[in-house]
């Protein structure tokens, strides 16, 4: 069908490789204005605007895994020098609530599967212009049938097939990459990753998780997540969340909207795992908000990692031992973690040279997150010039470290895209196993 996602692999790849050949294309249209006597600084900026619209045109019709890479893309915009982000930002924070919807006609099929054929004799209404679209879904907003606001999740014909085909191009170059990372099993890495990425698939498992966050948080004073209605393996309904997403504060919030929003992001990381036994594992701005009441709004737990017992305590204690500038102790460590292959030798010493930059926001009480630090630590970690370049190349990720991984990098991007002050000792003591002691 045409309204489906485009599925086969040659059809998506042909889609993503437009990408390249796009820009190449505009550079070259580029050169031939400027000896038409165009100015550098007028074809610079508008090949720049037509690439960024091309990137969101591109990603937001595979949808799938190609748009769950531009979602990452966006949070970490804000590692790249202003020049380069700037005429990227509006486009790809598009990709974090919104993309090209499907008719409403596809809609409709999807909610006559999952809901039976009367399946508009549960709601009130229902308007079918989506309020958000993003990598394998859409939200509408309605009424259900007793009167409450509800957000009505669909998920997108093909998605699974779009998303396996997405994982599995992604895999093999991946692949090709990891002879350059002695010190990385990647094998581990890309199962769990596949594996969490399928699950996103069954919109039952993720109304399980919201529903026991749901039961966690409910009557909180500062946590908000929506109440589940319905649950089914292609639809979910729950209760609509009113409320301004982060992507907005990131915009135009003011200091005093920034600094709660990234105290209470990075508490919400953190109590996930202690009070639902669940860490929320998609980071974006698009699944958080402001609430009018003034807590902390939580969307979207399709992609969450199951820690039964908490967040591990090694990573409280890791962090406090290189604070108190052990090098023996962090290697020792990492080894018994398995970050450090028993193959692999590494130099204390350089290791904590390697790390501490990412450790200053608990070197004072409060740090205020910012691009110039994102950018910083992006410009430590890649260049080869640095002498730590070459300790990151021989660490490892272990597979249960994977998804807590992705959620601190994620979670980084964002802090530095609100511009927040927080007490980061303050809340790591608070929420933190192992880190106090």
């Amino acid at each position: 069908m045409d309204d489906d996602l485009p599925r086969r692999a040659l059809s998506r790849s042909v889609r993503l490789a437009s990408l390249p050949a796009g820009l190449a294309g505009r550079t070259a249209l580029g050169l031939g204005k400027r000896l038409g006597g165009r100015s550098a600084e007028a074809v610079a900026a508008e090949m720049q605007a037509r690439t960024a619209e091309q990137l969101f045109a591109v990603l937001g019709q595979l949808k799938g895994g190609a748009m769950k890479v531009g979602q990452a893309m966006s949070i970490f915009e804000a590692a790249l020098p202003e020049d380069v982000a700037g005429p990227y930002r509006a486009v790809l924070t598009r990709l974090q609530d919104s993309a090209p919807p499907l008719p409403a006609a596809t809609v409709h099929a999807v909610l006559r599967r999952e809901l039976g054929s009367d399946w508009r004799s549960s709601f009130v209404a229902f308007d079918d212009t989506p309020v958000a679209a993003a990598s394998i879904g859409q939200v509408h907003r309605a009424t259900w049938s007793d009167g409450r606001d509800v957000a009505v999740k669909v998920q997108y014909p093909g998605a699974a097939e779009a998303l396996v085909s997405d994982i599995t191009q992604v895999s093999r170059v991946a692949r090709l990459a990891g002879g350059w990372l002695p010190g990385l099993e990647l094998g581990p890495v890309l199962a769990e990753l596949r594996e969490r990425l399928v699950e996103e698939l069954d919109y039952t498992v993720e109304a399980a998780s919201q529903r026991a966050f749901a039961d966690a948080f409910r009557g909180d004073a500062e946590i908000a997540v929506p109440e589940v209605l319905v649950g089914t393996e292609k639809v979910i309904v729950s209760e609509w969340l009113e409320g301004e997403p982060l992507s907005a504060v990131v915009d135009h919030g003011t200091q005093e909207q920034r600094d709660l929003a990234s105290r209470r992001y990075l508490e919400f990381l953190l109590l996930g795992p202690s009070e639902v036994g669940l860490l929320h594992a998609d980071p974006h701005p698009g699944n958080f908000r402001l609430t009018p009441d003034g807590r902390f709004g939580v969307l979207d737990f399709g992609a969450v990692k199951r820690l039964p017992d908490g967040m591990p305590p090694a990573v409280g204690r890791l962090l406090g031992v290189a604070l108190s500038d052990d090098p023996d102790g962090v290697v020792a460590g990492l080894r018994e973690e398995g970050f450090v292959k028993a193959s692999i030798d590494l130099d204390g010493r350089q290791l904590l040279d390697y790390v501490d930059p990412f450790l200053r926001p608990v070197h004072s009480e409060t740090f205020t997150f910012d691009r110039s630090w994102l950018r910083e630590l992006f410009g430590h970690i890649n260049d080869p010039r640095t002498p730590g370049w070459a300790v990151g190349l021989r660490l490892n990720l272990p597979r249960e470290y994977v998804l807590i991984h992705r959620v601190w990098l994620g979670g980084l991007g964002v802090l530095c895209q609100l511009g927040g002050t927080v007490p980061c000792i303050e809340v790591l003591e608070d929420h933190l196993p192992g880190f106090a002691d």
